[in-house]
This record gives C-alpha cells, sequence and structure tokens, in this order.
C-alpha cells in the first residue's frame, strides 16, 4: 500500500503521534532493510490500523476517506471516464457535481493523475482516499482486465491517413502525427500491456515491409500483433515526445526517459533510438519500481551462499563483485546488498549509468562520459565525501579498477560489477587490464558470477524426461537419474511452459590457496579447478540443482551456462 510514497507516510505518522518515535524508527529500519512499504509494515505490525492510516492520510491530502468501498458504481458515473483512462490512472469516479469530478484514487499523491486528467477532461478533478486493494478491484470489476487492449486500439487507427515519405515532413508535421488521438491511444495501450505483462523491454522495429512491436518477458522475446507499415513514424516520434527528444533528428542515436502513470501508478521508461535502414529502431526498458524484488531472501541464494555473501556485505572494507552478461540480474544482487546494510549510521553512495531505481536513504549519481563525468571520475569525488560503501555500476577501464582498489585499501567497501563468463574469469580479467595481482589480493574478497533461467510454469507444470543427447551434454548418465519436469503449456504462461524466473549462482571466494593462484597469474581454468576443489559449485551445477529440484528445465540450464 502506497509502495512509492513512504517517506510521506513517516511524515504523516510523526505529524500524528499516533505511533511512538522507537516504533516507527524500528519499521523505517525495517522499510529500509527489505523495501516493503511502511504503509504495509505500520499495519501489518498491528501499530495503527489499515483505516485509521487512511483517514490520516486522507486528512493530510485535505480530501475525503471513502469506506466502505462498493461492489460497482452507477453507469452513468463510470461513463465519465474511458475503460483505457481509469486502468491507466487506477482511477473510479465516486461523484460527479458540475464542473468537479471526484475520484477514487489508487495512488492519491500522484499529482501527476490530477494535472492529466484536468486536461483530458475538461474537469476540476479532486482524488479522493480509499483502501488501495478494494480500489484495484473495483477498476477491475467496472471496466475489466483489457487483455488485448494493445491488439483492438489498432481498429481505431486508419494506415491510409499517414502513408507518406518521413523525408518530406517538417518538424511541425512529425508532432502532429504523433498527437493524434488514435495514436496516443495506443501507444498508452502498448506500454499499459507491457507493465501488466511483466515486460522488461520493449521494442518497436521497423524493416522494410513490417512494423513488428515485441515485448521480453522473461528474458524472452514475444511478437503482439503488428500494426501496419505506415504507423511506425507517429508510433515512433510519440515515444520521441513523450521522452523529450528530437523528433526531427533522425540520423543519429538518442537517449531519454519517460516517466509515466500507469495502472495507477508511476512507471520509469529509458529510452533508446537507434537509426537504421528502414527507420528509427526504440527500445523502452521498463523501470517499474513496484515490481523490483530487493530483498536477500527473494533472489533464491543457495543456503550455502548466503551466509557468505551477508558476511561479505558487512565488512569494512574490500571489493565485491558481480559477473554476468547483460540482463542476468547483477544490478538488481547489488541494490538487494546496500538494501540490507542500508542503516542510519552508513553513508553509501552509487555511480551508475544510468540509476535504474531510487532507494531512499542512499545518494545516487548517474555517470555522464558526454561532460567528462566517468565511472573513475565519480569513485574519485566519492572518496571526499566521507562514505563508508560505494557501488559503481561498473569497472570498464583500468582507470575505474585502480580508483576501487584505491578506496579498499583506504577502508571503504566497493560493490561493482564486471562482464565475464564465470566468477574465475574475473581475476584474469582484471589482470587483463593491467591491474596487478598483489593488489587483486590485497582488495578482492569475493565474486558472485550469477544467470537468470525462466522458471517452469507451476500451473501445467509435468513430468518429463529429456533426450539422451540433452542428458548426455549435461553430463548425466540416461537410466536410474531422477525424474526431471517442464510446463506443457497454459494461458497463465502464455503457453510458453514458462512463468517468471529464477538465478543460478557461482560464488567464489579469495580464499589462501586462491590467492596464492593469483599471485601466480594462474589461468582462469586454474583458478576453477582449485575455487571447484575447495568446494565451489559451478553455474553448471547449480543449474543442474536447480533442474533436478523441478524449478526449471535441463534445456534453460545447458542454454545458458
Amino acid at each position: 500500500m502506497f509502495e512509492a510514497h513512504s517517506q510521506t507516510i513517516q511524515t504523516i505518522l510523526r505529524e500524528a503521534d499516533i505511533i511512538g518515535p522507537d516504533t516507527l524508527a524500528a519499521a523505517w529500519a525495517e522499510h529500509a532493510a527489505t523495501g516493503r512499504s511502511l504503509a504495509d509494515i505500520v499495519t501489518a505490525g498491528g501499530s495503527i490500523g489499515r483505516e485509521a492510516l487512511l483517514a490520516r492520510v486522507a486528512e493530510y491530502l485535505q480530501t475525503e476517506l471513502v469506506s466502505p468501498l462498493p461492489e460497482y458504481v452507477a453507469a452513468d458515473l463510470a461513463a465519465q471516464l474511458t475503460p483505457e483512462q481509469a486502468r491507466t490512472y487506477g482511477v473510479v469516479p465516486w461523484r460527479s457535481a458540475g464542473r468537479r469530478l471526484d475520484l477514487l484514487a489508487l495512488d492519491p499523491f500522484n499529482d501527476r493523475i490530477t494535472e492529466d486528467l484536468t486536461f483530458a477532461l475538461g474537469r476540476d478533478i479532486r482524488l479522493l482516499v480509499g483502501d488501495p486493494a478494494g480500489i484495484a478491484a473495483l477498476v477491475a470489476r467496472q471496466y475489466g482486465a483489457d487483455e488485448t487492449a494493445a491488439a483492438a486500439g489498432l481498429q481505431d487507427i486508419q494506415p491510409e491517413e499517414f502513408k507518406t515519405e518521413a523525408a518530406g515532413l517538417t518538424p511541425h508535421e512529425i508532432a502532429a502525427m504523433a498527437e493524434q488521438a488514435p495514436i496516443i491511444r495506443f501507444v498508452n495501450l502498448v506500454l499499459g500491456q507491457a507493465v501488466r505483462d511483466q515486460a522488461s523491454d520493449i521494442h518497436f522495429e521497423p524493416f522494410e515491409h513490417e512494423f513488428k512491436i515485441r515485448y521480453r518477458i522473461d528474458g524472452t522475446l514475444h511478437e503482439m500483433a503488428p500494426p501496419d507499415k505506415a504507423l511506425a513514424l507517429p508510433i515512433i516520434s510519440r515515444i520521441k515526445v513523450l521522452a523529450n527528444l528530437n523528433i526531427a533528428e533522425r540520423r543519429v542515436p538518442q537517449d531519454g526517459r519517460i516517466r509515466i502513470t500507469l495502472a495507477g501508478r508511476p512507471v520509469d521508461l529509458r529510452v533508446s533510438t537507434l537509426p537504421t535502414q528502414f527507420g528509427e529502431s526504440v527500445v523502452l526498458r521498463v523501470l517499474d519500481q513496484s515490481t523490483l524484488q530487493l530483498e536477500l531472501d527473494q533472489l533464491g541464494l543457495p543456503p550455502d551462499v548466503r551466509p557468505g555473501l551477508e558476511e561479505i556485505i558487512r565488512r569494512p572494507n574490500g571489493i565485491f563483485i558481480v559477473t554476468g552478461p547483460t540482463g542476468s540480474g547483477k544490478t538488481t544482487t547489488l541494490y538487494s546488498g546496500l538494501r540490507a546494510i542500508n542503516t542510519p549510521d552508513l553513508k553509501l553512495l552509487t555511480a551508475e549509468d544510468p540509476v535504474e531505481y531510487e532507494i531512499e536513504g542512499i545518494m545516487q549519481l548517474p555517470v555522464n562520459p558526454g561532460i567528462g563525468l566517468t565511472f573513475a571520475t565519480a569513485l574519485r569525488s566519492f572518496l571526499r565525501q566521507d562514505p563508508d560503501v560505494i557501488m559503481v555500476g561498473e569497472i570498464r577501464d583500468l582507470e575505474t579498477a585502480q580508483v576501487a582498489i584505491q578506496a579498499s585499501l583506504t577502508g571503504h567497501l566497493v560493490f561493482s560489477t564486471l562482464h565475464t563468463n564465470d566468477a574465475a574469469g574475473t581475476v584474469t580479467r582484471l589482470i587483463d587490464m593491467g591491474v596487478e595481482p598483489f593488489l587483486i589480493v590485497a582488495t578482492l574478497e569475493a565474486v558472485l558470477a550469477q544467470r537468470l533461467l525462466r522458471r517452469i510454469c507451476p500451473h501445467c507444470k509435468a513430468p518429463h524426461r529429456p533426450p539422451p543427447a540433452l542428458l548426455a551434454q549435461a553430463g548425466i548418465a540416461d537410466g536410474g537419474t531422477p525424474g526431471f519436469y517442464r510446463g506443457a503449456g497454459c494461458r497463465h504462461c502464455n503457453h510458453t511452459g514458462y512463468l517468471g524466473r529464477r538465478g543460478i549462482f557461482e560464488w567464489l571466494r579469495l580464499t589462501e590457496p586462491v590467492r596464492e593462484l593469483v599471485l601466480a597469474r594462474a589461468p582462469t581454468a586454474t583458478l576453477r579447478q582449485r575455487a571447484v576443489a575447495a568446494g565451489m559449485r559451478t553455474l553448471r551445477d547449480d543449474g543442474l540443482r536447480a533442474a533436478l529440484a523441478g524449478e526449471t528445465t535441463l534445456e534453460e540450464v545447458l542454454k545458458f551456462t
């Protein structure tokens, strides 16, 4: 409840003086450590009743609390909003009087809802407070779940109106195309569908004879019903307008950001455009704070890895590196570690490219190489800010590595990432960059390599025996082996057999035997063999453990390890 407004809830509770300062401080510490909303923590713990908290929120916002909520509102009242508006902003009409329209809102703190709907409806909008869970259910009952809204939205657009050569259009004409109501509606529906399906990325791809829109869900791309090729320019121009990009410039890549309200909550979209032969390709990274899981308990760490990680992130100094390819969850793991140690007695600083999620209590700096603000320069500035823990988004070069080592040697704990195939490869990558082995031995404490594998859908999970060739590839004897599983495909998983993802991990602690090999500049294979002999479980082994436990398939394990 009110996940994006814990700071405001803290202010409301402090001013109301209902909860003792010690109890409130403990609840805030739990929020900082786990990421749970402060409202949920204090109501679940019995410090204040849910109804009483909602009443205080209404009083703070100088508005009205509606309780209990009805099953439905009158049809003529519901018709004041389109289904798209109700679902996008998470609102239901409650009262209409002259020019004023009162709305029950999932997020009554969100001023953007008032601004947008005042402009769209030409009415004076007031947001009312109600139980968010009840309002979400009321929106779904009153306006439907909108499962195929984006595809249906294509029916409102006449492609013939947009069949023109982009080269002959002025920026004003392109902007006018992007502002047409059917285009605006369709783009909003595509974005809303992506958030509901928990997509991580949205791809808009123009080809010679078609225009594709694809969502990346659980690491795999899924294509939606393609719009007409003539709609590529207005749709992409609409996205560029939202991201405050130059719509007239189609020759060079551009980057931007969109902040939009979808399903009643604010969502950030990171926008990247790329000029191609047949028009601009656009990719949107969906940064939905409400779906982010930033608790160590939710990472799925093996029981033998978790204690070691807990010990490392609470050390006073040293370097901890998470490694893996793009999209393997490295940043989420580091954020979770930072959240676990984010207490008032520590100062935490991060340098990121870009800042993906805002975390209360942590100073976060977006690097900008274009103006000379690189990871290395950011780290040097950090050392003058009296930090305890520093996170640098990625060690990309020798300069950044050297400053990170300097920070560690001067009493700071440094978190970072690298792109290597496994944990042992991190050491040889640092040496290849030019870092002296004795400095690695003196500062590097541990490396965590990870991948994300798709989970088998629990709704259609069934026993499965992989082909002998796959078993042989995994090094498993064909005969008498434990059973594997796979998803048969159902509506819950969009007939893919997979629903959600889980991590697999490889934990390398730099013990004395490993440090000796590092000093001797031993190759990656030798380091890996020594670590395995000391008890390290490789990514392949951890993946097989997950497959034998029925959490993923053997095919996924062999694909990513």
